[in-house]
């Protein structure tokens, strides 16, 4: 997570995938390379880009904080899903997930655990572990799913 107090160019990530969705303050626009800009804000999807394109971004109206997920590319792939409602969840080919609870509390229960996660606590399931689990975040709580695939040497 990081916070963002001005308009400016991203860092340059070289071989790196991200993620990014912005879970508090008003949002910013995303200049990602040659593309339309996209706004995002809290509550929008999560946007996927290459860390290594030209990316800059222009505050709406504020700071804001973001939620960024990052993965070397050919090593991982992951995806970002922000959750709202309970869910059951499967990795669906992925190998690790991560439960992230941001404003208030989500409880993640597989067939061996049941853990209730506070503001910032995350939990971590491995597929070979917990095959599925069920994320219940509390009413208006933000919670996001990180999914990630470990690509095996081929």
């Amino acid at each position: 997570m990081a916070q963002v107090a001005s308009d400016g160019p991203f860092s340059d990530f070289f071989g790196i995938d991200r993620t990014l969705a912005v879970i508090k303050g008003s949002g910013l626009v995303l200049m990602i390379g040659d593309n339309a800009p996209i706004t995002v804000e809290p509550g929008s999807d999560p946007i996927r880009f290459p860390g290594d394109i030209p990316t800059s971004a222009r505050l709406v109206a504020g700071e804001i904080a973001d939620l960024n997920v990052m993965t070397r590319r050919g090593r991982f792939s992951h995806r970002l899903l922000r959750v709202r409602e309970p869910t059951s969840c499967v990795f669906g080919g992925h190998d690790v997930a991560v439960v992230l609870s941001l404003d208030g509390s989500t409880t993640v229960a597989s067939k061996q655990d049941v853990a209730t996660l506070d503001h910032g606590d995350a939990a971590i399931l491995l597929r070979e572990r917990d095959t599925c689990f069920r994320i219940a975040p509390a009413a208006a709580n933000d919670c996001y799913l990180v999914l990630l695939l470990k690509h095996r040497a081929g």
